[in-house]
């Protein structure tokens, strides 16, 4: 397209599958961490938010209307999304009175945290399919006709684009693993093992849904975000909360 700006395509581009490795760099693989940090919660979520300036950078430097349009559809979906993310993010970490996610996966000796935070567990594996653009949340890749910020892409730039999305998508079902589903605890086999087989498990979940799902129009999304979602993980957050100091006392 004439007047592109292709550094913004590259940065943007490029910039999803950088996102998605800072991300795994906190996830424990078993007994190895590759960034064993006291805040590797928050560190995801930082990461995650990096991901509106990233997919809008697609959009704009198209230079064209509907990769535009499709960088301003992330936008209105991570306003929808990124709140009750974080509070689904939080309420691990209340459970766990931990930030670090080795501490995360600890307090999930008895139970996982899936089971007793239901809500908290499917809230964040909807914002991993709407920060991918995958599955009913890809209008800003582009699910009809106008393309979205895929629009005016091609080859390589395009490539690292869809390379990029996987890459979040597979991250995001990683580090749901030490977050809700115990991390390597399991029965027989390696640990390290345990945590690769509930993270293509959790993948395979995404696949599927993904195919089988319709696509959510982003003001659908923004009022099942904010009206139905965002109070239920609320809800959960003040359970987890009052559990928490329950425990304690």
């Amino acid at each position: 397209m004439l007047g592109a700006d292709s550094l913004l395509w590259r940065i943007g581009g490029s910039g999803l599958a950088v996102a998605a490795f800072l991300a795994a760099l906190a996830v424990p693989v078993g007994a190895l961490v590759p960034l064993d940090i006291p805040v590797g919660v928050v560190w995801f979520n930082a990461v995650d938010v990096s991901l509106w300036a990233l997919w809008w950078l697609l959009g704009w430097g198209g230079n064209s209307v509907h990769p535009l349009i499709g960088g301003y559809r992330f936008l209105a979906q991570a306003l929808a999304y990124e709140i009750p993310l974080m509070f689904a993010l939080t309420a691990p970490a209340i459970g766990a009175q931990s930030l670090r996610l080795t501490d995360v996966v600890a307090a999930q000796q008895p139970i996982w945290f899936a089971l007793t935070m239901p809500v908290a567990f499917i809230v964040y594996c909807a914002s991993v399919t709407a920060f991918s653009a995958w599955g009913p949340f890809a209008f800003p890749a582009g699910t009809d006709i106008a393309g979205g910020v895929l629009g005016e892409l091609s080859g390589v730039d395009r490539l690292l684009v869809l390379a990029g999305r996987w890459c979040l998508l597979v991250v995001g079902a990683a580090f749901a693993v030490p977050m809700f589903l115990g991390g390597g605890a399991g029965p027989l086999l390696p640990s390290a093992l345990w945590v690769l087989l509930k993270t293509c498990l959790l993948l395979a979940v995404f696949l599927l849904l993904g195919h089988a799902m319709p696509a959510i129009r982003p003001q659908r999304l923004a009022e099942l975000g904010w009206v139905v979602v965002l109070p239920l993980v609320l809800l959960q957050l003040l359970v987890t909360s009052v559990l928490a100091v329950m425990g304690k006392g």
